[in-house]
């Protein structure tokens, strides 16, 4: 089996590369970097620029399934100009995937998409599902939303699609825990606000592996890429600071402090969403990390 992915270079990309070449699955990726092209066997890198519209139509030749990852990072100060980037880089990329498959012959039957669960409204109390009917007003919530929809664009070729929507991702090699575990190895943690916000995280090892068994096993429709245990901001910061053997003794930050410091791009601290993995658990796929502790000492 042959797989196209976008954003293969990123954090979790570079995890489905691995894990698909342990699974004997080759790989194309596109990039915006020629100087990032490589062609081997199983690993052959093709050209694109969503934003003239250039792609190298090459780069679906034998290929099954496309797993799409592409997207700027929202882990950077939002200004009215980059808003437009993180709306653009995720659906200028897929319009540009679809336009391009209409006009050749081409053998793709899936596509699987990364999405965000910042599409559920802020909430201490709801428990969300992918059935949901709620979207959240915020901009992350329009971004998903519009995200979703260009995804949906697939269907109109025949091609079964998949959303998994991603909560908190742990990891060792960047991300949100490098971040997070920096002021607590000095003593100097926190939660945030009140900290009773609720953080549905997962295990990156767990989010590449949903991905391959979403695309082993032809599942339609959507998924929620999260533990099946959230836990409050709190309860998160208290266990970082117990995995690598900090007191915990600051105050919470303010959450006027933070939206002085970050502006909007603040409600990434503070916007609570307990989340639920069970569809994906019905569909018989098992995490290895289904509680932060065990999750955390193993990346710490």
């Amino acid at each position: 089996m042959r797989v196209l992915i976008t954003g293969a270079t990123g954090l979790v990309g570079r995890e489905i590369v691995k894990l698909c070449h342990d699974k004997e699955i080759k790989v194309n990726y596109l990039t915006t970097s020629k100087s990032k092209l490589v062609q081997n066997e199983n690993y052959k890198g093709f050209y694109w620029n969503p934003k003239t519209n250039e792609i190298d139509e090459n780069c679906f030749e034998g290929v099954h399934v496309i797993i799409n990852l592409a997207g700027a990072t929202i882990s950077k100060r939002w200004t009215k100009r980059y808003n437009k980037v993180i709306l653009s880089s995720r659906t200028e990329t897929i319009n540009l995937l679809i336009s391009t498959l209409k006009t050749i012959n081409h053998t793709v039957k899936h596509v699987i998409s990364a999405s965000a669960i910042g599409i559920y409204p802020d909430s201490l109390t709801n428990y969300y599902d992918q059935s949901s009917s709620e979207v959240s007003t915020s901009f992350l919530g329009q971004v998903v939303t519009a995200w979703e929809e260009a995804v949906d664009g697939f269907e109109v070729l025949n091609i079964a699609v998949s959303k998994i929507r991603i909560g908190l991702v742990l990891s060792n090699k960047g991300g949100a825990l490098k971040e997070m575990t920096k002021p607590i190895k000095l003593g100097l943690g926190s939660a945030f606000g009140s900290g009773k916000q609720w953080q549905s995280w997962i295990h990156i090892q767990d989010l590449v592996h949903m991905f391959l068994y979403v695309l082993e096993h032809e599942l339609p429709g959507v998924f929620n890429g999260v533990s099946p245990n959230p836990v409050t901001n709190t309860e998160l910061t208290k266990t970082v600071a117990n995995v690598l053997s900090r007191p915990l003794f600051m105050p919470n930050v303010p959450k006027g402090v933070l939206k002085l410091v970050l502006g909007e791009m603040h409600v990434l601290l503070f916007e609570s969403q307990r989340v639920s993995s069970k569809n994906i658990v019905n569909k018989g796929f098992s995490f290895k990390y289904n509680y932060l502790e065990p999750a955390l000492k193993d990346l710490l």
